[in-house]
């Protein structure tokens, strides 16, 4: 569940810290009368991102095994490439955030009486919209093969994440009033390394979906099995599952995704990230005949 924790943390932060930007920049320049827009759009966002979860929660219901294992496992897929672009754009836009989102304030305030209500629901909703996705793969990974789901395996990765969003709703308040200062690049680093290996299970738990679906070929390979050694239903079977969607028996299209995942984009991200070094000054040129 840390795993989920982690992704409603980092999503809720993102749209926590664009949220306190947009109101804070609003009071400085005193314009208070336009706070009500913004709080419109966040809203509008955060209603449309409980409304496709609770859609895709009933609608996955009503399909066949392999039907649902099929959608799993393509959203699963497509939950990596979300993650993966959360990943690498906080991490080159900790910095920059601030300044990109004051630009849109002052272009929306001078526009019609909606321009700002549509920037707070788009700054928002693209987030609402990622986690509602991810949320919903993770919880299918979680609840795994069970057709009758219990309404603990159902609600423990939703509140996972709601403690996540709501520690960054905190944070983010916090962080509006002055009260603490966090270093994002650092924190957006961190975060980052161990959700490229959570997005890696994710993948790999799609490949086994799909494989499940007859849609990849391979169910009944495989690269391990170390059931003997970490039983599925023990404690810490559970934990590894329910954080990093690891299965005991893996097949080998399943090791392939996960490997050829984490290698690549583990490199990409740590050279992303990486500090660059100042720049040395140049040396002042000397003129021609005179002595150094």
């Amino acid at each position: 569940m840390l795993g989920n924790y982690l992704i409603g943390l980092r999503e809720g932060l993102e749209a926590a810290l664009v949220v306190s930007i947009l109101v804070a920049y609003l009071v400085k320049t005193d314009r208070r009368h336009l706070l009500p827009r913004i709080w419109l759009g966040v809203g509008s966002a955060v209603l449309l991102s409980l409304a496709i979860t609770l859609g895709l929660g009933l609608q996955s219901r009503k399909f066949t095994f392999e039907t649902q294992e099929l959608i799993g496992g393509t959203l699963s897929l497509v939950a990596v490439v979300f993650v993966t672009w959360m990943i690498f754009w906080m991490a080159g836009a900790a910095r920059t955030i601030g300044h990109d989102l004051r630009g849109r304030i002052d272009v929306a305030a001078e526009g019609r009486a909606w321009s700002l209500v549509v920037v707070a629901f788009l700054a928002v909703g693209r987030e609402g919209l990622e986690t509602a996705l991810i949320l919903w793969t993770n919880t299918q990974a979680a609840i795994g093969r069970d057709l009758a789901p219990t309404a603990q395996q159902t609600a423990e990765p939703l509140l996972a994440a709601l403690a996540g969003i709501l520690t960054a709703v905190v944070l983010g308040y916090l962080i509006y009033r002055g009260a603490i200062t966090i270093n994002l690049s650092r924190f957006f680093t961190w975060t980052g390394a161990f959700l490229i290996v959570v997005a890696a299970g994710v993948l790999a738990y799609g490949v086994h979906d799909l494989q499940e679906a007859a849609f990849l070929p391979g169910l009944n390979t495989l690269a391990f099995d170390v059931s003997h050694v970490i039983p599925p239903g023990s404690w810490y079977g559970t934990l590894l599952k329910g954080i990093f969607n690891f299965s005991p028996a893996t097949t080998v299209l399943e090791a392939i995704a996960w490997v050829g995942y984490v290698v690549p984009v583990s490199y990409l991200f740590f050279r992303t990230t990486r500090p660059r070094p100042a720049a040395s000054p140049r040396p002042t040129p000397v003129p021609e005949g005179s002595n150094p």
